[in-house]
């Protein structure tokens, strides 16, 4: 049983960080997947050592593949397109920039600090609960 079962178990708060790997795992301008707190996160590192987790879960193609997506920017904005069907999202906000014909869908975003070297993400919402 991990630590964050028997908390939850227990009644306890659970941690609202999760350390998910070190920074230097993540190659810079490509993006690596992660399972956190039971989700599926794609996490990205730009090449001014910035870090984004987005949803590992295309919205378009329902596949699990954004970590496999070209990462690039607008301007000032860093971007990642999905690799099935191209659209582009803000790294930031999951914000999507171009949905190439069909209507606009978000990906879900979370926090990322680099603490030591080690990449936190915020504790992604309960699997099946919807983000507030």
């Amino acid at each position: 049983m991990t630590a964050d079962v028997a908390t939850a178990r227990h009644g306890l708060a659970l941690p609202t960080w999760i350390g998910v790997c070190r920074l230097d795992d993540l190659a810079r301008e490509r993006g690596s997947a992660a399972l956190v707190g039971g989700v599926q996160v794609a996490l990205f590192r730009t090449h001014l050592d910035d870090v984004y987790a987005v949803q590992q879960l295309d919205p378009y193609s329902g596949a699990h593949v954004m970590s496999r997506g070209i990462v690039g920017t607008r301007g000032e904005t860093p971007t990642i397109a999905s690799p099935m069907y191209k659209q582009v999202f803000d790294l930031r906000t999951g914000e999507c920039l171009d949905p190439v014909g069909k209507e606009p869908r978000s990906l879900r975003t979370w926090a990322v600090r680099v603490r030591d070297g080690i990449v936190h993400v915020e504790r992604p919402d309960p699997v099946g609960q919807a983000p507030a």
